[in-house]
C-alpha cells in the first residue's frame, strides 16, 4: 500500500542512483515500508547526498534539533543513513540502496524474523528490478580482482595494489563483518556451502565506522591475515574498488551468492570486465591432471586440454588465483597479462571512465 511519504521516498531513492535506485513497483513499497517507519522515511526524504548538520536537517523538517538527534542516531545505527564528524561538527547524509543501505542491514550478522523478512524483500525487489530493466551491462569495471600475491610468479613485478596483504599491514584499524550476500542468502534458507562468513574487511576510518555503527568487529593484523588464508582455502575471490589508490574495503566473494560476481558472469565476456591483470600458467612437470583447479575456478574458465593440461578461456578467466591456491601439486603460478592497463588511479578517474563508457581491455 502506498502513502505520500513512501511515494516521495521513491523519488528520493531514484535521485541517489545506483543499480537499484528506485522502481515504481509493488516490491519497492513492500520493502521500504519494512525498512523505514513513516517518521524515518520523512527524515530520509530530506537527507542530502552531501553531509549536513543536525541543525540544517531540523530546519528542513521544522523540528527541534534535540528531539531529532536521537532519531537520526538510531537511523545511522540501523544503516539507514550515514553520520560522521566533519570540521568538528557531526553531520549526516543520505545513502543509496547500493552500495549502502542494503549491505548495512546484514553486516552485523543478525538473525531474527525482521532480518529474514528484509532478506526476502530485498531479494524480491532486486529480482523484480532485473526483470523490468534486464541485467546491467558493464562497460567499465567498478570493482577489480586482487590476486593472491603469493601465487604470482617470482619473475613478475608485483604492484602494491596487487598485494592483498599490503593493505592489512598498512592499517592499524581493521574491521571485519559478515558477508552481506552470503548472510542474506542464508537468511532466505539457501545453502551457503559451509563458506566462511565473517570475512568482509574495512580499513582505516571505514573500519572505525563499521565497528562503531554497523556491527563490525575489530581485528588485529594477524587475525585479518588468518581470515585471508581461510578465504583462500575456501576458494573465495579477493575484490575491491577498481583504483590503485588506497582501498577502504576488501570483499571475499563466492561464485554462487556474490552479487558483483553474479552480474559479471551474465556478461558476454566476464574476464574482460572483472580481472586482476594476471593469468594462470600450468607446469606440465608438476600437473597430474587431477582437475582440482577446474572444480575451484569461479567463472568456469578452465577445462582439460589435449596435453593433458588445463587450458584457460581468457574471455572468462578473472585472474583470481583460486586455481593456484587450491592446486595440491603447486603446478600453477600467476603471470602478468601482457599490456594489461593499470586501474584508474583514484575515484575521480574511475568515475570519468564510467561516464565515458569505455571498455576495459583484457589482452
Amino acid at each position: 500500500m502506498k502513502s505520500s511519504v513512501y511515494e516521495e521516498l521513491l523519488t528520493v531513492m531514484q535521485s541517489r542512483k545506483g543499480p537499484y535506485a528506485g522502481l515504481d513497483i509493488p516490491e519497492f513499497f513492500a520493502l521500504v515500508q519494512a525498512l523505514f517507519t513513516p517518521e524515518e522515511a520523512a527524515v530520509n526524504n530530506v537527507l542530502a547526498r552531501q553531509p549536513e548538520t543536525l541543525e540544517q536537517i531540523a530546519l528542513k523538517l521544522k523540528r527541534d534539533p534535540e528531539g531529532l538527534f536521537a532519531l537520526l542516531d538510531a537511523m545511522a545505527d540501523k544503516g539507514l543513513c550515514a553520520t560522521f564528524v566533519k570540521d568538528g561538527q557531526r553531520v549526516y547524509q543520505g545513502l543509496p540502496f547500493m552500495p549502502g543501505i542494503f549491505e548495512y542491514q546484514f553486516i552485523g550478522g543478525g538473525d531474527s524474523a525482521r532480518y529474514r523478512e528484509l532478506a526476502r524483500l530485498i531479494h524480491d525487489y532486486k529480482k523484480a528490478c532485473e526483470v523490468a530493466r534486464g541485467p546491467e551491462k558493464i562497460t567499465f569495471p567498478v570493482t577489480r580482482v586482487i590476486p593472491v600475491d603469493k601465487t604470482i610468479d617470482a619473475g613478475n613485478r608485483i604492484h602494491t595494489y596487487d598485494q592483498v596483504a599490503t593493505y592489512i599491514q598498512k592499517y592499524d584499524s581493521i574491521g571485519v563483518g559478515t558477508c552481506y550476500c552470503r548472510h542474506a542468502a542464508r537468511l532466505r534458507g539457501e545453502d551457503i556451502h559451509d563458506m566462511p562468513m565473517e570475512v568482509c574487511m574495512w580499513f582505516g576510518q571505514a573500519a572505525d565506522y563499521m565497528v562503531a555503527r554497523i556491527g563490525g568487529r575489530r581485528v588485529t593484523k594477524a587475525q585479518a591475515l588468518a581470515l585471508l588464508d581461510q578465504s583462500e582455502q575456501a576458494g573465495l575471490i579477493h575484490m575491491s574498488r577498481n583504483t590503485t589508490e588506497e582501498i577502504e574495503f576488501l570483499c571475499n566473494c563466492d561464485r554462487w551468492h556474490c552479487e558483483v560476481v553474479g552480474n559479471v558472469l551474465k556478461q558476454p565476456r566476464p574476464g574482460r570486465v572483472f580481472n586482476s591483470g594476471y593469468q594462470p600458467r600450468f607446469d606440465p612437470a608438476r600437473c597430474v591432471a587431477c582437475e582440482t583447479c577446474i572444480d575451484r575456478c569461479p567463472p568456469g574458465a578452465l577445462a582439460m586440454g589435449d596435453d593433458p593440461l588445463p587450458a584457460a578461456d581468457m574471455d572468462r578467466c578473472f585472474g583470481c588465483a583460486v586455481c593456484a591456491t587450491g592446486c595440491p601439486e603447486g603446478a600453477i603460478v600467476m603471470e602478468a597479462k601482457p599490456g594489461f592497463p593499470a586501474p584508474p588511479e583514484n575515484v575521480r578517474e574511475l568515475v570519468a571512465a564510467l561516464k565515458a563508457g569505455r571498455s576495459q581491455p583484457s589482452n
